[in-house]
């Protein structure tokens, strides 16, 4: 049995019908807007009603920095959902939808793994109900209608060298990162240079996962910088009339998906920013929704805590007033002995030393973690190739810090792999030890926040910024976005700049490329070493082993 690939014990188990699942959390079917059988979006109707009610607890899924060993992040944070309900804790799982990008470049998915899986998984890592196709859509208007604007005459007077928003596209394409536009002639408009990031990095995105309902969407839509005159002064969304068309084609998008796990216990999966070019984390909607529906939410951050869940704590939790009532931080014994120095092959045999030797990445996560005065567990995700000496190394290493490491075999096992976790965080976050709060405050200056982070959570000894960058951050305060969090574009293979520096590196540098203000979103971006907002696809794309077999099933996905 537990030779099965994740999509064949998907596609096994036993799904219940959508209104049944609706109907745990108290939505009448009437509030349920289908897709298929087995996924529905809820009304904005029931949400606002939901106001009001009292607030079920948070918990943050966070993990160490990725390795190839894999970590286990959304299959840890459907295990602890799966089992805080079986020990009779009323509980939803909120996470994030899928990119085709990487589904079909690195990894092919995104809904958990094992026995511990969000399902319908197939839709869900493909065209799901359609929220990112309606983000690209809205994006993508507005850039047609920017520059048809100044095709009939630019009665704004934008300055065409000063357009700052590029196009999008649910996929990894590099060679769409830089382009000249409006070739071809006067009927084309005039050429200018621009570009496209994938989907997941836009703007819209963005503010779609943290606006709080239709209304406040179309707000923050209008509120987006779209370009600047030859005096600098900016153009808006609004000023280019696209907001309310915008907000028309995201009006189902802004709604969550309601989904089941293997458990048929409810899941929300809403909105999908990556953590190293974007926030990285599910939307406000959904998880305050969830809030009010359910006694306990578990929620995830994308990558390792240095991205994710700071990007929780500093943008999502200070933007929507949500407070974290205990953070489970994801490892594994293999990804130890990977940051330890040993080679992907040579995981399997057991090597305490090595595994020693790569907690100190471990270690840092939760130290930084806990300076936001929350209460951390380490959840040790185990491999059947983990031995008891490994496995207890771990556990010693995170008790010499005050925290504590639990083993969680939900992969194999399901719920019943999860129940010791889940007892253990339920009495933490029952027991209000949370003191959270942010790691900067609105007031302090924006290269001051950016050096916060670079020094507290990457343990770095400087940025590097040009007069160039450091003149751009002081202009946008003068406008009055000085109060704006920061979201920090890195790889987060690391927690320098250099994907390749594992462990807890010190002594670096974190240069900035570029600065980018998401006004709408309500964030400046900052654009660290080398990291790309428009993926590449691998030598080896994941897409090509994915097919429909004679079945007409797919294959190859996950």
């Amino acid at each position: 049995m537990a030779h099965l690939t994740d999509i064949e014990i998907a596609r096994a188990a036993t799904k219940k019908p959508i209104q049944e699942i609706g109907e745990k959390l108290g939505i009448g079917s009437e509030h349920l807007l289908p897709y298929g059988h087995d996924k529905a979006k809820v009304s904005a109707e029931f949400i606002a009603a939901q106001q009001g009610k009292p607030d079920g607890k948070l918990i943050l899924v966070t993990a160490i920095n990725p390795t190839p060993a894999g970590e286990g992040k959304t299959t840890t944070t459907v295990g602890l959902g799966d089992g805080l309900n079986a020990i009779g804790k009323k509980t939803m799982v909120c996470i994030r939808e899928a990119s085709l990008g990487p589904c079909f470049g690195m990894k092919g998915g995104a809904a958990g793994g094992g026995y511990a899986q969000v399902i319908p998984m197939e839709e869900m890592n493909l065209h799901f109900t359609g929220d990112f196709h309606a983000i690209t859509s809205a994006h993508n208007l507005l850039s047609a209608m920017i520059d048809n604007h100044i095709y009939w005459g630019n009665k704004l007077e934008i300055d065409s060298r000063r357009v700052v928003w590029r196009r999008v596209v649910d996929m990894n394409d590099r060679a769409l990162r830089q382009i000249t536009a409006s070739l071809g002639g006067a009927t084309n408009g005039f050429p200018r240079e621009t570009g496209f990031d994938i989907t997941v990095a836009s703007e819209v995105m963005a503010i779609l996962c943290l606006a709080n309902d239709l209304k406040d969407l179309e707000t923050r839509l209008g509120d987006i910088i779209v370009a600047y005159r030859r005096d600098l002064t900016p153009i808006y969304c609004r000023d280019i009339k696209a907001d309310g068309a915008m907000t028309v084609l995201l009006k189902d998008a802004m709604q969550p998906n309601l989904v089941q796990t293997l458990e048929n216990n409810p899941a929300f999966v809403h909105g999908g920013p990556f953590a190293n070019i974007a926030h990285g984390c599910n939307s406000v909607v959904a998880t305050k929704t969830a809030l009010k529906l359910a006694d306990y939410v578990v929620t995830e951050a994308g990558f390792g805590a240095d991205l994710g869940a700071e990007k929780f704590m500093n943008i999502k939790c200070r933007k929507a007033g949500l407070a974290p009532d205990a953070v489970v931080l994801v490892a594994t014994v293999r990804a130890m002995k990977m940051n330890g120095g040993i080679a992907k092959e040579d995981l399997g045999g057991e090597n305490v030393d090595a595994v020693n030797q790569g907690c100190a990445n471990l270690g840092r996560h939760i130290e930084n973690l806990k300076s936001f005065g929350v209460p951390v567990v380490v959840a040790i995700n185990h491999f059947v190739t983990d031995t008891d000496a490994e496995v207890q190394a771990v556990a010693a290493y995170v008790e010499t810090l005050g925290s504590e490491a639990i083993l969680c075999k939900h992969w194999a096992n399901g719920s019943a792999g999860t129940k010791e976790l889940a007892t253990r965080i339920a009495e933490i976050a029952d027991s209000g030890a949370s003191q959270f709060s942010p790691l900067y405050p609105d007031e302090m200056p924006l290269f001051e926040k950016i050096e916060t982070i670079a020094k507290r959570i990457y343990r770095a000894d400087e940025v590097l910024a040009d007069k160039k960058i450091r003149d751009q951050l002081k202009q946008w305060e003068d406008a009055g976005y000085g109060h704006l969090p920061v979201c920090m574009a890195k790889t987060q293979y690391s927690f320098s700049t250099d994907q390749n520096l594992r462990g807890a590196p010190t002594g670096h540098s974190v240069p900035v490329r570029e600065v980018r203000l998401s006004a709408g979103a309500g964030f400046v971006v900052v654009v660290c070493g080398e990291i790309m907002t428009m993926p590449g696809l691998p030598r080896q794309p994941a897409a090509e082993v994915i097919n429909l077999n004679e079945a007409g099933e797919i294959e190859g996905l996950f």
